[in-house]
């Protein structure tokens, strides 16, 4: 009865999660960037959080408004050439700059793993889901020319990687409960050789049918590659959050969303996956000449 219970609330905050990341990206423009911001804000305090259990002294408060402007400013130069490019490049380093400023001038000087805990902050909850808004501003119609009638490019790549990364755990969860024998890191004793394979599984199919619909070439076997290296880069995200909760001796990133914990644990596998979406794409494209 618990159990069932447990599944259900499980169902409804995953219904919910899908429900708004689904209308943002439909959305696109501004807000995209405000729903992302809202995770990534979450995301973060998580982060901290987690650093802090560890005795770390990050600079949360710079941090947190660095990865906002991160964000304005990325979207910001999708619609508009010139100026707002400049800045969104010039971010990053200013805010790394601004952080190293903030530990310095702290009663206590900051040390070398309040430094790294806040760059990282600043290049996983912020760098990386920026190029959430980078796939969604893309408008070249041959990178998805089968469905250019419909949406924009842009739209259809983000749409796809997102079905990937929710098929890889679908399919991660199914298979390893139904064939699950293989221990496949001490890291996550949950996961098994065999749900990674499942997950692998469906989110190459979904890939190949995605490029089917967007019109890549080679009946679209493309996206079997792309669905593969998504799956990887999903196990790779959700490993990389369960060895940090390890870490800090928790079992949970947080208690924000009923029967999947934190934030953090439920965006692990969003989190990698888009700057490497694409970089993929920026490099592949003249290889795969969808033109």
């Amino acid at each position: 009865m618990r159990a069932a219970q447990s599944l259900r609330k499980r169902l409804r905050s995953g219904l919910a999660i899908g429900g708004f990341g689904a209308l943002v990206v439909l959305l696109g423009g501004w807000w995209l960037t405000l729903g992302v911001g809202v995770i990534v804000h979450l995301g973060l305090l998580e982060f901290f959080r987690m650093a802090q259990f560890k005795g770390i002294r990050p600079a949360t408060k710079t941090t947190l408004v660095a990865c906002q402007l991160l964000l304005i400013t990325t979207q910001w130069a999708a619609v508009q050439s010139g100026w707002p490019e400049a800045l969104s490049a010039a971010v990053l380093p200013l805010a790394g700059t601004a952080i190293c400023a903030w530990l310095l001038l702290q009663p206590v000087t900051g040390s070398i793993a309040d430094i790294a805990a806040s760059i990282f902050g600043l290049f996983y909850l912020g760098f990386l889901p920026s190029h959430w808004l980078a796939l969604r501003n893309l408008s070249d119609p041959a990178l998805a020319p089968g469905t250019a009638a419909l949406c924009s490019s842009g739209l259809a790549i983000t749409l796809s990687s997102c079905l990937m990364i929710v098929a890889s755990d679908i399919g991660s969860w199914a298979f390893g409960k139904r064939y699950g024998r293989t221990p496949l890191s001490p890291i996550s004793p949950s996961k098994t050789v065999e749900g990674a394979l499942g997950g692998f599984g469906c989110a190459m199919a979904v890939g190949l049918i995605c490029a089917r619909v967007m019109g890549w070439p080679l009946w679209g076997l493309p996206g079997v590659g792309v669905g593969a290296v998504v799956a990887l880069i999903a196990l790779v995200g959700d490993l990389t959050e369960s060895m940090m909760k390890r870490d800090a001796g928790l079992k949970d990133s947080g208690d924000v969303l009923p029967g999947h914990g934190g934030i953090l644990d439920r965006i692990d596998s969003y989190l990698l996956t888009p700057a490497v979406l694409f970089a993929l794409l920026t490099l592949a494209q003249p290889l795969i000449n969808v033109g």
